[in-house]
């Protein structure tokens, strides 16, 4: 009886903390804004984006310096490496875990990453499903490294038509995830969604940062040009040797391993890079439009203005 009486107790106390999302499309200005906040709120950062979890991954996934680490506490940043197995059912369990514990002494904490999936998975859960062998999983990662993803998305549309015509066709991840899982227990994947929202000990809210598209892209072509003079191409052609990891198949990554390949030019595959961050950004903005309830504030403003409306 006890037990229950104090896990009833700290439930209640638990719903009186915020999690604050700050979402946007990449080069939006998530970082600085993150930081801004979570120092005026004295807590600390739960980082939703999947690319910077790898720690091999240190220029190209343009992850917060070692100066802002060192201003604000970060947690799922660089804390796996390329070759370990990680999903965003793992990230889920971790994630609201550390949130679970930090709320026992935090009021508030802030999220932030451009991987929309992530994130929801921490304010909404997502489905469970089984775990996947790893002759399967290797299976089909070798089917989409020989025949490209044009073929796994015809696979999909003929095995599962309904999932096909709701996943971004775009998301190898997405598809490869889809088709293991219908290899592995013979179902189709949209057969055993639920899409049921888990019940969370906290309250969340989303700030939605936005810029006009014109200026987001001149920012998404200067970080690249930053990248580039920072040292992803050496950074790129270190990994090339794992490039088939499905972890690698990354914006700034896969159009260096083109190049090595004498697939693209040099300047080819900057200009590829530009294009396939745009296209993500237009991704992360589309998906953003779920979060109808968000407060949106322009990322033109300066992040200490924008804090000072916000009423937290």
């Amino acid at each position: 009886m006890l037990f229950i009486v104090t896990n009833v107790v700290l439930t209640l106390m638990m719903t009186n903390k915020n999690l604050i999302y700050i979402a946007g499309a990449t080069g939006v200005g998530k970082t600085e804004l993150s930081i801004d906040l979570a120092k005026k709120l004295k807590t600390e950062i739960i980082s939703c984006d999947s690319r910077q979890f790898y720690k091999e991954l240190e220029i190209g996934t343009c992850p917060p310096t070692k100066y802002q680490l060192k201003e604000v506490k970060h947690h799922f940043i660089h804390h796996k490496s390329i070759h370990d197995r990680y999903n965003v059912g793992l990230y889920e369990k971790d994630a609201i875990n550390k949130i679970n514990n930090l709320f026992k002494d935090k009021e508030h904490l802030v999220l932030v990453g451009g991987s929309g999936l992530y994130a929801d998975s921490v304010i909404f859960g997502i489905d469970e499903f089984p775990e996947i062998p790893v002759a399967i999983r290797d299976e089909i990662t070798i089917i989409y490294n020989d025949k490209g993803i044009n073929y796994l998305q015809k696979e999909l549309k003929k095995l599962d038509r309904e999932y096909y015509e709701s996943v971004d066709i775009k998301n190898h991840s997405r598809i490869i995830r889809a088709l293991e899982i219908i290899k592995h227990t013979g179902d189709k994947f949209s057969s055993l969604r639920k899409d049921i929202k888990k019940i969370r000990n906290f309250k969340t809210q989303v700030i939605l940062l936005e810029c006009p598209r014109e200026i987001l892209y001149n920012r998404i072509n200067s970080r690249v040009d930053t990248m580039i003079s920072n040292g992803l191409e050496e950074e790129a052609f270190n990994l090339k040797k794992y490039s088939k990891l499905n972890t690698l198949n990354t914006v700034g990554y896969k159009e260096f391993f083109n190049y090595f390949e004498n697939k693209l030019s040099y300047n080819e595959a900057i200009e590829k890079i530009k294009q396939n961050t745009r296209n993500y950004a237009k991704r992360q903005i589309t998906w953003n439009k779920k979060y109808y309830d968000a407060i949106k504030v322009s990322s033109l403003e300066d992040s200490k203005k924008i804090i000072n409306q916000l009423n937290i």
